[in-house]
């Protein structure tokens, strides 16, 4: 990082200096530097950044070398058409760190063909590419997606995937996004369902305000909110495991889902602006500087979307929560990264004022191990613990009590829902006992709001529509026929729905009115076509069609539970865990920004 400082100091410098490197006498005729006045300038500039005079010769032929291999690049590019991109390498990918990777190409080139030089002139596979905080389509051009002359491409390392070097190159390309689209496929099977097809999973992805309440949220924001809570989960739990490469393209993946949705929606949850933190995390921790610029602005938006959410002072967070001790742990990170990026961009002064805010926040997030050793014997979790000590800055006794009316109020949310789920099951299972497919049930008591009258209703009026829409394939049933029946006081369509299943006996289709009183229950009704084709136990008229549909849909529901488990697996079952930082890392950042900045500021002493 020291070395991204000084450069940007140097830059401003020489900007306001009005001295351009790649000229002579500091660039000779081929291109090699002047050293006599390179040396001079050294000199000149090692007192005004604080920096010896050959930390600061090397930097400064750094940004002579780059500002004359860009010249050279802008020629040809304008006489060829041929671009230079610089590449940012994974760290365990690149033997130098401090080397800069560059790739020569037409901008109107497949992404792919791109990737697959990337990966045989660096031996790496199954990569993705980020620009500007956006990950590259495979199968658009380079300038189709805002790649230019110049531009800084970020390559992610998205899996280990060298044991499976057997596979076949169709299965490998195939595999490369396999992750994030078992992701997706997952969360849009949960997002469809909508919390009326599986009560017991859905109450995992139920969307809630501060305090824990349901929001209203209309039904297509809500799935591509449930699809953005998804990836972001699944990208936190790869953050957990340190693998931040494949975080990253998680937490991409959910930073397009979020755009889906209203600008009104993302200031009533604070998931947003802890995306972008954790976004940003990333940056950090795969060392990727050239997303300084995206990293501003995704900081900027957090800090926009926290103040929206929890209010200026957090006094809307206060009122709705009592406290906000346990989101200091986030503006913390905020502070922290909004540090790391002012010192990189080389304003030591801005750094500084933001690591003060960071070391008292730090201050007091830091935990007493008694008071958490003495709060976990009384059988709090660890997580509980430092949760409570926070909201309670440190105070046992409120932490304690804290923590237990916490855990008194999650018990009720768990019981009313409980209670709700088991009110919806028996309703389905009401409804599915008189003849009705289980996903029809299910849609309708949705639609409902879980009244079974309602919803019986709701499946009679498509039952009767669908029977009147078959009526238009099938032979008509006599008119006369209905007139009798209508005339003995039966109603028209319950007369042609009797007259249809007796096959136009009339003497028939009149007594068994008579035996219903006039009305025909569902398990009398033939199968609509949208219950027989969602419902794989409903038979049907061919034996050999009914296997193999049945077949078909048990493949598929399987596969979807296996989908469905297997994300859900990445959801914390604690609806703060996006809060319960250990500040492991943060202790690790603070102390080398401490070092550099005091560094800094000892030589400009």
């Amino acid at each position: 990082m020291a070395e991204e400082n000084v450069e940007a100091k140097l830059k401003n410098l020489l900007k306001q200096e009005k001295i351009q490197l790649w000229n002579p006498p500091y660039t000779r005729d081929n291109n090699e530097p002047g050293q006599q006045h390179m040396g001079k300038l050294a000199e000149h500039y090692a007192p005004l950044v604080g920096f010896s005079v050959s930390e600061i010769g090397a930097a400064l032929e750094s940004i002579r070398a780059q500002a004359v291999k860009r010249g050279k690049g802008n020629k040809t590019y304008r006489e060829t058409s041929v671009a230079t991109l610089e590449l940012l390498m994974p760290r365990d990918g690149n033997k130098d760190a401090k080397k800069k990777n560059y790739l020569e190409t037409r901008l109107d080139v497949p992404v792919q063909e791109i990737m697959d030089r990337i990966a045989e002139c660096y031996g790496l596979k199954y990569i993705k590419l980020i620009l500007n905080g956006k990950t590259l389509s495979t199968d658009q051009r380079l300038d189709q997606q805002g790649v230019k002359n110049n531009s800084k491409m970020m390559v992610l390392r998205v899996s280990e995937e060298d044991r499976k070097r057997q596979i076949t190159e169709e299965e490998k390309k195939k595999s490369q996004n396999e992750s994030i689209q078992r992701t997706k496929k997952g969360f849009q099977i949960l997002s469809e369902r909508d919390g009326s097809e599986d009560p017991e999973t859905t109450s995992f992805l139920e969307i809630a305000d501060q305090k824990g309440n349901p929001l209203k949220i209309p039904h297509k924001e809500k799935k591509a909110l449930i699809l953005a809570m998804g990836f972001h989960e699944t990208g936190r739990s790869l953050m957990k495991r340190k693998q931040y490469d494949n975080a990253l393209c998680h937490l991409l993946q959910a930073d397009d889902q979020f755009g889906c949705c209203g600008s009104a929606l993302l200031t009533m949850v604070d998931n947003y602006a802890v995306l972008q933190l954790d976004i940003v995390w990333c940056y950090r921790a795969l060392e990727a500087l050239s997303c300084l610029d995206d990293g501003k602005i995704r900081l900027q938006k957090a800090e926009d979307c926290f103040q929206h959410c929890y209010g200026e002072q957090q006094q809307r967070l206060l009122m709705i929560k009592g406290n906000c001790g346990r989101e200091e742990a986030l503006f913390l990170r905020l502070y922290l990264l909004q540090s790391l990026l002012c010192y990189i961009d080389g304003n030591d002064a801005q750094a500084r004022l933001k690591l003060q805010k960071v070391e008292s926040l730090y201050a007091r997030l830091s935990l007493d191990s008694g008071k958490m050793a003495q709060l976990m014997a009384l059988g709090f979790s660890e997580k509980e613990a430092r949760l409570g000590l926070r909201a309670c800055h440190g105070d046992l006794q409120e932490a304690a009590m804290h923590i237990t009316n916490r855990r008194q109020e999650r018990k009720e949310m768990k019981e009313r829902e409980e209670k709700k789920r088991s009110s919806r099951m028996e309703g389905i299972a009401a409804l599915t006992e008189i003849g009705f497919s289980r996903r029809d049930a299910s849609s309708a008591l949705h639609q409902a709001q879980g009244d079974v009258d309602k919803a019986y209703a709701i499946l009679m009026e498509s039952a009767q529509d669908a029977m009147l829409t078959n009526n238009n394939t099938e032979d008509a049933i006599s008119p006369q026929l209905v007139e009798q029946l209508v005339y003995l006081g039966f109603e028209r369509a319950v007369s042609e729905t009797a007259l249809r299943l007796t096959g136009g006996d009339v003497q028939s289709a009149t007594q068994l009115l008579l035996d219903n009183q006039g009305f025909l229950s569902p398990d009398l009704l033939p199968v609509s076509p949208s219950s027989s084709s969602s419902s794989p136990e409903e038979p049907s008229t061919s034996s050999s069609s009914s296997s193999s549909a049945s077949s078909s849909s048990t493949k598929s529901t399987d596969t979807d539970t296996e989908l469905v488990n297997e994300v859900l697996e990445d959801i914390s079952r604690h609806e703060e865990d996006y809060l319960d930082i250990t500040l492991e890392e943060e202790t690790e950042l603070i102390d080398t920004m401490k070092t550099y900045l005091s560094r800094g500021f000892t030589h400009s002493a």
